[in-house]
């Protein structure tokens, strides 16, 4: 069983990290990567954009796109589909399932090796060449190209949208930049790398880069040719965005709502909902959930054994709950993760950036390496960098989750903010 450190980062906080790191990083001619795995599907069957459904797309949390060989745990997926913009009635698109739910980024990202060959997403360019992106996850990074298609999910469509193809090769290099493959991890551009078939950010920001906007940011966007690529500032047009900010209506946020999972988890599979809109619909009302306001860089403040921990953060791509505690042993075959003798229980508070809300969360951690087998667990958790506290799936589960994008209004106030 594949247990995955699998969480990311928000636009302002990648370049935080970046900025943090260059110290560390050379710039070196790049690494080649010849890697038939990476080639688009055999051509399929294109299909119609779908009928509109309303503001809900039915998640599954199962063992992954590749369950024989890697399966995973505590990962959300959603299908979505995705056309060739413009070609609206036509049958130009394809759905793809797998697709990885995350509120800890923003924008979509695919693995070029889940599309068909005959699906033509046209690429990203300007006058010099093809736009290529590197994004920062905390097990490894992805490099590939960035296309436009139309994004339907559910009822809502997101035209024209600039997206990232993972694996792709942006103007025809062959090279991933030294300064993306000297970030650490794992080039993740395969199903069993990613755990998934795509990522797609609902986070709080409309885009997975501000700074790339005004700055050409080492190890986020470059511009590509046959002979490599050089970074690059990037336009609206151009930057990977946020197809929920996209919508025409319940373009707000985000609402996640799983099922809750019993102390020994689940073996097989669960299912919830990832809602559109906060306060526009009736099956999106904040009611009577708390707002918790984040700063800039997405994060507010969790308090644990009366430590302040002021980068906290909540987000449905890690699949545990992870924090700093020297104290809880370490698992000998789970490597990343907590294993307590036995269930540990622990309370911490949350309280809004600025001050304000505040409210107590009681969780758990057990040994994960007596559930093997299973892909469901509310209850696991590993170390974190300190000052921060990162609610992974496992905060979902029986907890409707809402995630409010910087600048939009809301029955809560504008956010960004995280609600529950």
């Amino acid at each position: 069983m594949n247990f995955k450190h699998e969480f990311s980062v928000g636009p302002q906080t990648l370049v935080a990290m970046i900025m943090a790191s260059l110290v560390l990083l050379s710039c070196g001619g790049g690494t080649t990567t010849p890697n038939p795995s990476l080639s688009r599907k055999v051509p399929g069957t294109l299909i119609s954009p779908p009928a509109a459904t309303g503001n809900v797309v039915p998640i599954v949390i199962d063992a992954g796109p590749v369950p024989t060989t890697a399966s995973e745990i505590n990962v959300a997926y959603v299908s979505v589909t995705v056309c060739t913009s413009g070609t609206l009635g036509t049958a130009t698109c394809q759905t793809i399932d797998h697709v990885l739910v995350d509120t800890g980024s923003s924008g979509l990202r695919l693995l070029n090796s889940a599309l068909y060959s005959n699906l033509n997403l046209p690429a990203v360019t300007n006058s010099s060449g093809a736009i290529g992106e590197c994004m920062t996850f905390a097990d490894g990074f992805t490099w590939g190209s960035v296309r436009t298609a139309d994004i339907y999910l559910g009822g809502e469509v997101a035209p024209s949208v600039p997206i990232h193809v993972i694996g792709d090769q942006p103007g025809g290099t062959t090279a991933v930049p030294g300064d993306c493959s000297s970030t650490g991890g794992i080039n993740e551009n395969t199903p069993a790398l990613l755990g998934a078939n795509g990522i797609l950010g609902v986070g709080l920001f409309a885009n997975d880069c501000d700074a790339c906007l005004f700055s050409a940011v080492p190890t986020a966007y470059y511009i590509c040719t046959a002979t490599g690529c050089t970074k690059t500032r990037v336009t609206s047009a151009q930057v990977v965005q946020n197809p929920v900010a996209l919508f025409q209506q319940d373009n707000n946020g985000v609402l996640i709502d799983l099922l809750a999972v019993s102390s020994v988890g689940a073996t097989t599979s669960l299912t919830g909902s990832l809602i559109f809109g906060i306060g526009t619909q009736s099956n999106n009302a904040l009611g009577t959930a708390t707002v918790y306001a984040t700063d800039s860089y997405g994060n507010f403040r969790t308090t644990l054994n009366t430590v302040s921990l002021p980068n906290s953060f909540i987000d449905s791509g890690s699949n545990a709950l992870f924090f700093y505690d020297s104290s809880i042993p370490m698992c000998s075959v789970t490597t990343w993760a907590y294993c307590p003798p036995s269930p540990l229980f622990l309370n911490a508070t949350n309280t809004a950036a600025s001050g304000g809300n505040t409210g107590p969360v009681s969780f758990s951690i057990v040994n994960i390496d007596a559930l093997a087998g299973n892909v469901i667990a509310a209850n696991i958790g590993g170390p974190s960098t300190r000052g921060q506290f990162d609610w992974g799936l496992p905060f979902f589960f029986g907890r409707p989750v809402f995630t409010a994008i910087s600048g939009m209004s809301t029955p809560g106030g504008s956010g960004p903010y995280f609600a529950y």
